[in-house]
């Protein structure tokens, strides 16, 4: 891929994501490296999905694998099950969505869609199934931070299916788990230092979603001309 298919600031922010995030790794003082390389495909993975390119859900495939790993370890069952169960499965769907639907320019993007009321109005209804499913589950495997971590699946699922559908709407689900994330983080670095990675990803992910919802609403109004 040639070096001028990232514009100037998207090389610069995911560049700078990656110095962030494994300046946080070094300055952890233990070295955790599933969480670092999760960090590093998550940061990969979401500047791809900016661009619509169906390689972002490639990497986020393999981040879904890692991830899973990290919060297994800290008894994040939530976001284990998550990530197993839905955003790993919901990437492969969305691989074939997205390769079934080029942007009609011909570029390496997906078309972009346009969300009915009725996709809105099922979607918000699965999301609430869902929630009120995964809070139950939860609290049966006695998962830490439950109402967080329930949150977090609500805020998942909405991004999953937001990618499948191939809405720019996807990123602001994905902000709001970053957020979501960030705090359940938190909790695990007065625990250990190791995990501030996580952390750090998490606070560079939520700015490159932001600009991920930017960017396909520009990809949008250039697709419809």
């Amino acid at each position: 891929m040639k070096l001028r298919y990232f514009s100037p600031f998207e090389w610069a922010l995911w560049i700078g994501s990656v110095a962030v995030i494994a300046l946080s790794f070094l300055l952890g003082g233990q070295f955790h490296i599933l969480t670092l390389i999760a960090s590093l495909l998550g940061v990969t993975a979401l500047i791809f999905i900016a661009k619509g390119n169906v390689i972002g859900q490639f990497f986020v495939i393999v981040f879904s694998l890692l991830y899973a790993l990290v919060s297994l370890e800290q008894r994040y069952y939530g976001e284990m099950i998550t990530y197993l169960g839905m955003s790993l499965p919901a990437s492969i769907v969305a691989c074939v969505s997205w390769l079934k639907n080029p942007s009609k320019q011909g570029k390496n993007e997906v078309q972009v869609a346009t969300m009915s009321a009725t996709k809105w109005f099922w979607l918000v209804i699965s999301s609430l199934l869902v929630t009120l499913a995964f809070y139950f589950i939860l609290r049966f495997f006695n998962t830490n931070n439950l109402l967080v971590s329930t949150i977090s699946v609500t805020t998942s699922f909405l991004a999953a299916m937001l990618l499948i559908l191939r809405s720019p709407f996807y990123a602001v689900a994905y902000a709001a788990n970053d957020i979501v994330l960030i705090v359940l983080w938190v909790f695990s670095c007065f625990v250990s230092i190791a995990y501030l990675p996580m952390v750090i990803c998490f606070v560079a992910f939520l700015f490159n979603d932001l600009y991920g919802f930017y960017s396909w609403k520009k990809m949008q109004k250039r697709q419809n001309k």
